[in-house]
């Protein structure tokens, strides 16, 4: 039981980590219709601006002035970069991203390097909140999930209850109506585009001292933010919480328990081939769920896809 809680919890904070990436990309991705394969590269940026504050002031500063730093780039490529490709079509957009990916991560490996930083928990942060069974739970752990929650409840009411947030949304499926009705569309996209460039550069202040801060770090998170915001919906915030924290949990449980495929087709009814070695589907039998943790989230999206295209709470199809 101690080590189901335990799971619990460490999936939690894997789910809200997760959200705090992907939360402002599916606006990004529902409004404009911009696949941005540089947002994950956004929370690596965070995460060395963050590294590179602390060394003068501590992390604390570096938790309010580096996300608004990546926030405020991200505002100046939307203007000045991508607002200029985007009438050509979504292929120029792809390109443009991808080609913004491999440039923010070959400017981080020139400034510093490869390797990976020093970036550490705060002092104030070092030290365990509580104990389930023997298992310290950081109090880092759960400075990061009061974090979460809170960005998730100032998002639902700022969309929700204020005029600014009725007119994103509205501008989400009726770009063309809003506009004509004298809102300004384009500075609505590119404030958008900087706050979802901003919460992923949170997520990497966040992130870095916890998961390691590395040229690297972009890649390891940058395909699971897409299938992420494709399982929730676009346009879904409570679609982007609840599939990152699904995902969150299903990931650490898999990786927890080290259940083998061969008990779980046998108990599907399946009979196992003897000699196993000679069957086809030898490789099917010997694998464990721990191995198979990361493909998880893979398969759910393609059983999601099947069975509602439109995501778990998207009103509109993938």
């Amino acid at each position: 039981m101690s080590l189901f809680i335990v799971n619990i919890l460490d999936g939690l904070v894997t789910g809200l980590l997760l959200f705090m990436l992907c939360s402002g990309l599916t606006l990004i991705f529902s409004m404009m219709g911009v696949l941005n394969f540089a947002h994950a590269s956004f929370y690596m940026l965070g995460a060395y601006f963050a590294y590179q504050i602390s060394l003068f002031t501590g992390f604390w500063l570096g938790l309010i002035v580096a996300p608004i730093a990546v926030g405020v780039i991200g505002a100046l490529i939307e203007r000045y970069g991508l607002r200029r490709v985007h009438k050509y079509g979504h292929v120029p957009e792809l390109i443009f991203t991808f080609g913004l990916a491999l440039l923010i991560e070959e400017v981080v490996q020139f400034f510093w390097g490869k390797n990976q930083m020093n970036y550490e928990v705060p002092a104030a942060l070092d030290f365990a909140a509580f104990s389930i069974a023997g298992n310290a739970f950081p109090a880092f752990k759960v400075f990061m999930i009061f974090v979460a929650i809170g960005i998730f409840l100032v998002l639902l009411y700022i969309l929700t209850k204020t005029r600014v947030g009725m007119t994103i949304q509205a501008a989400l499926s009726y770009p063309e109506t809003v506009q004509n009705l004298g809102h300004n569309v384009p500075l609505v996209f590119m404030g958008v585009f900087g706050v979802g460039t901003a919460m992923a550069g949170l997520a990497g202040v966040i992130a870095g001292p916890v998961l390691g801060t590395f040229p690297g770090m972009a890649v390891v998170l940058g395909s699971i933010v897409f299938v992420t915001i494709v399982i929730g919906g676009l346009g879904s915030l409570w679609g982007a919480l609840a599939a990152s924290l699904l995902i969150g949990w299903i990931t650490t449980f898999a990786k927890a328990y080290n259940v083998r495929m061969e008990d779980i087709l046998t108990g599907l009814g399946f009979t196992k081939p003897e000699p196993i070695w000679d069957s086809s589907w030898q490789d099917l039998w010997t694998l464990t769920l721990p191995q198979i943790a990361d493909i998880l989230p893979y398969l759910l999206m393609v059983i999601v896809l099947v069975l509602r295209p439109q995501g778990l709470f998207g009103k509109r199809e993938t």
